[in-house]
């Protein structure tokens, strides 16, 4: 072989390691701000409500339930779901506040008497 050939050869071998350690770590930044980034906040969300939500708050919870909070433990919550029915379960069981539905009906209420 001749040392041409031979430098060839190891020059682009180098080369191709070298795009593939850039193209790995250009995969390893898309991954870490498409998948875990939101991940960890929606984590820090679901902590923060956790933590804010008080007796009285309107919840919804993760298997779909609508409730009001009536007692706070912990780490479990008591919520009526229906007059005279109240169930107990975990904090972490809360979804979200249903503070939505209120909010919308006001506005819904506040635009229905500017139109007439």
């Amino acid at each position: 072989m001749t040392p041409a050939l031979i430098a060839a050869s190891t020059t682009s071998s180098g080369g191709s390691s070298t795009a593939l350690l850039v193209s790995l770590v250009l995969m390893v930044v898309v991954f870490y701000f498409l998948l875990i980034r939101p991940q960890q906040r929606r984590a820090r969300s679901q902590r923060e409500l956790v933590q804010s939500i008080d007796v009285g708050d309107d919840v919804v919870t993760v298997g779909g339930m609508l409730g009001t909070i009536r007692a706070l433990d912990d780490d479990t919550v008591t919520v009526e779901v229906a007059p005279g029915t109240e169930i107990h379960m975990l904090k972490s069981a809360i979804l979200r506040k249903n503070v939505e539905m209120h909010e919308d009906e006001s506005h819904a209420d506040e635009e229905a008497g500017e139109t007439t």
